[in-house]
């Protein structure tokens, strides 16, 4: 019985820590510092590996840009898209962006690759979106949902990223924290620009 009580008192703990890191929002900046760390030693390297499978991209949703226009996701087809699903209360989103700066900043006098960062904070946080992407100073385009986002987009976990072709294809999704700031991501993208 001794074992039992000693085993729900280090649980207990453990959660009454987790419970305070997540009420006083300090969970994610704990989350963003490993992720951050993390995504220095190169392991978290975007692959630009192609995926096997024929997947046709489904454009029939539409997004608003940060002052609240509506737009159709269509309008991006025929171009390289760089899709980002991220959240202002998401970590490891927050320890992938710069990555991704640099990486738009490489890109962004390409007129054939769009960089569309999808945050699914909540419609009554988007002051806090806007906020965030300004503090940072991060130049790429931020969105939000207008409505329901397609299945293909009801990702189990954040950041996620998809790459999609001019042609319409998903051609590489990364599912966590990851370096797109490589050499070999950029190129990736040059490519697939160029076709």
């Amino acid at each position: 019985m001794t074992r039992i009580i000693k085993f729900l008192k280090s649980w207990a703990g453990t959660v009454l820590i987790v419970a305070t890191l997540y009420f006083t929002g300090l969970l994610s900046s704990i989350s963003f510092l490993a992720q951050s760390a993390v995504l220095k030693t190169g392991l978290m390297n975007a692959s630009a590996e192609m995926v096997e499978e024929d997947i046709n991209f489904n454009y029939d949703f539409q997004i608003k840009d940060l002052n609240g226009n509506r737009l159709d996701f269509a309008q991006f087809k025929n171009k390289v898209v760089f899709l980002n699903l991220w959240a202002t209360w998401c970590g490891p989103c927050r320890a992938e962006m710069p990555t991704i700066q640099k990486l738009y900043e490489k890109m962004e006098d390409d007129p054939n690759v769009v960089f569309v960062m999808l945050s699914i904070d909540k419609d009554k946080d988007l002051p806090k979106v806007i906020k965030y992407l300004k503090d940072k100073d991060y130049t790429f385009n931020g969105y939000m949902p207008s409505g329901y986002l397609t299945e293909q987009l009801n990702v189990r976990s954040i950041p996620t990223t998809f790459v999609i072709s001019k042609e319409g294809k998903i051609i590489t999704k990364e599912v966590g924290t990851t370096n797109f700031n490589t050499n070999r991501f950029y190129q990736f993208l040059k490519e697939e620009s160029e076709k």
